[in-house]
């Protein structure tokens, strides 16, 4: 299933931004070459997201967990969101067990700043309600206080703390009540 104009368009002059679900015929590793170079930022500035390292393989294995959705811009994959709903916390993760959740959102520094990473952002919760979940559940670096301040515009908000052994960072944990936010539309 291709999604074309997905909630407007968001990339590039004239040029459309195609979505859809990650297939077998995709590369992992052009994946992973993607969030590498979203998250650099990150890494530049001393928040050493995941993404920012991981390998092909970790790529494949996160990818699997969920529905892993991939923008392209032509052929040029340009932006991905991996979603699962319900998401399987671990043990004192400070979120209900039966919300939803993403990660992977990543959108090429090329298309940083054009409304893809909102498209995508919009995919993963469609998706987390399709799948069942009311809530949607997501953390990241305390430290990146633009990004959190970015989700907190669009309806997140902190509903406490966690420390992943993969990380270099403690990060703040954000919901958002999709049921409600569908009715306020």
């Amino acid at each position: 299933m291709i999604l074309r104009n997905v909630h407007g368009r968001s990339a590039g002059p004239g040029r459309d931004i195609s979505i859809r679900r990650f297939t077998e015929g995709d590369s992992a590793e052009e994946l992973t070459l993607l969030l590498h170079r979203a998250y650099a930022a990150h890494a530049a500035a001393g928040r050493v997201f995941f993404a920012s390292y991981q390998s092909v393989q970790d790529t494949a294995i996160r990818a699997g967990r969920g529905e892993c959705w991939l923008a392209f811009q032509g052929v040029e994959l340009v932006g991905s969101v991996t979603v699962a709903a319900p998401y399987a916390v671990p043990a004192g993760y400070p979120a209900p067990a039966d919300a939803g959740s993403f990660w992977q959102l990543a959108v090429d520094p090329a298309c940083q700043g054009t409304g893809l990473g909102q498209r995508l952002l919009t995919v993963a919760e469609d998706r987390i309600i399709a799948l069942g979940a009311a809530e949607a559940v997501i953390d990241t670096s305390v430290e990146a206080v633009e990004l959190v301040g970015w989700y907190r515009r669009r309806g997140y908000a902190p509903i406490g703390t966690w420390r992943w052994d993969v990380t270099n960072y403690e990060s703040v944990v954000l919901l958002k009540d999709l049921a409600a936010a569908r009715l306020e539309r």
